[in-house]
């Protein structure tokens, strides 16, 4: 059915003027959130559905939980931005989008509970709101991980961008199932507004509750409520997102120890703070920081090293108001700044080097192509350094002009340029 309604949808693009179709959209996405929801037999209905969101953070906590509900015993699969899983079958998400159109979550969760699965965990973002795929997804939990400003120019304001994720929280509010429990983050005023919400039960979390917290540049460690908790990866921002994970599976009944110890195991993020290891004598991470915050949470969390960062500004034509506080975020903090091309979508990409670049007060280093700005990035390092390249994660496209796409994987690309400097150089 999924496959059916692609099909038709791509032929009816073709045919029908713009101008005549645009103002049938909403109806439209929201009939068919109905229509592909009922073909499937509203699966939501029969699972445990926990939805995460947030502006950061969102693919991380959702293999948190995916980990931890595994743990605990219940067969479990995952929607995000990352993967789709469904226990050990996992597949890499390819559609440059977090939650897919046209039924693809139907679809996905009845795969699911053929598959035996009980729990499922999905990323939903305030970009999907805008097409109704937040509808029929009947959530038993949500995770608000926190709210800054991103997508202003697709949702209108940032108002608006707030209130796309309420009405996610709304999601919740509305959903048939007996039990609603919501999770947000209190240190931000827009998610902490978000507890008065009527569900069965809101739970608020906060950095002040990390109690004996140490960390060093592969991982963090806290304590909470008496239980001691370590991540194998690094930053405050994702013992957070532990905390948030902790708080919900203790709504749901499972034990802080069996989350201890889920966490302590947990397996690699892919594109999340992801070091790369090819036995050089100096740090190599991939990260999807995209926003000021992240990007600063991510040069943080390597305070210690000098750092050679990598950055562009994801995606032309949408939030330029961010590029120059990139820029001096990475002027700040890194020892040296190599600009270089990400998404530019149908915006001239020099245009937004020069954006970000407006915001530095030194000259940085530009390079266009992103392979060789990685390249020249890796061999610039010396032992110690932090070589951290910021804005794709596990992006498999770099977007160009007229609908234009290259494959590209931002840790292979490391990969292969470390082997050739291993080839040239002992290191």
């Amino acid at each position: 059915m999924y496959k059916f309604i692609n099909i038709v949808v791509k032929i009816l693009k073709k045919i029908l003027p713009k101008s005549i179709v645009r103002p049938l959209l909403p109806a439209y996405h929201c009939v068919l959130a109905y229509v592909m929801a009922f073909a499937y037999g509203f699966p939501a209905k029969k699972l445990t559905v926990i939805g995460v969101t947030g502006t950061k953070g969102k693919s991380t906590t959702a293999e948190m939980l995916f980990a931890v509900l595994r743990k605990a015993g219940y067969k479990t699969a995952l929607i995000s931005t990352i993967r789709f899983a469904i226990e050990d079958n996992s597949e890499q998400n390819l559609y440059k989008m977090t939650l897919q159109g046209r039924g693809f979550a139907q679809a996905f969760m009845r795969r699911a509970l053929k598959a035996g699965c009980t729990h499922m965990v999905i990323e939903v973002t305030s970009e999907s709101v805008l097409q109704y795929r937040n509808l029929f997804l009947y959530l038993d939990g949500l995770i608000v991980t926190n709210i800054q400003r991103e997508h202003i120019e697709s949702h209108g304001s940032f108002e608006k961008y707030v209130a796309a994720k309420r009405k996610i929280v709304e999601t919740l509010a509305n959903s048939p199932k007996h039990s609603k429990i919501l999770v947000a983050n209190e240190d931000a005023l827009e998610s902490r507004e978000f507890l008065s919400s009527k569900v069965s039960k809101a739970i608020g979390f906060s950095k002040q509750e990390l109690k004996n917290v140490s960390s060093d540049d592969s991982s963090i460690a806290f304590d909470y409520a008496d239980t001691h908790f370590s991540l194998p990866i690094p930053g405050v921002f994702n013992a957070m997102n532990a905390l948030a994970t902790i708080k919900l599976c203790e709504a749901f009944g499972i034990s802080l120890s069996a989350a201890s110890a889920a966490l302590k195991n947990l397996p690699v993020v892919r594109g999340r703070v992801e070091r790369i290891d090819m036995g050089q004598d100096f740090i190599a991470v991939v990260d999807y920081a995209h926003t000021p915050d992240s990007l600063q949470a991510l040069y943080g969390a390597f305070a210690n090293h000098k750092k050679i960062c990598v950055l562009g500004s994801t995606g032309g034509g949408r939030d330029s108001w961010k590029r120059p506080e990139m820029g001096k975020i990475a002027d700040e903090c890194c020892g040296k700044v190599i600009l270089t091309n990400e998404d530019p979508y149908d915006e001239d990409p020099e245009k937004i080097i020069n954006d970000i670049a407006g915001g530095m007060s030194r000259v940085p280093e530009i390079i266009m192509d992103r392979r060789e700005a990685i390249h020249a990035a890796l061999r610039a390092a010396r032992s110690g350094d932090a070589v951290l390249i910021s804005g794709k994660g596990t992006d498999p496209f770099i977007m160009g002009s007229h609908g234009s796409k290259t494959p590209w994987s931002d840790a292979t690309v490391v990969r292969e340029e470390l082997e050739k400097l291993k080839n040239n150089r002992a290191i």
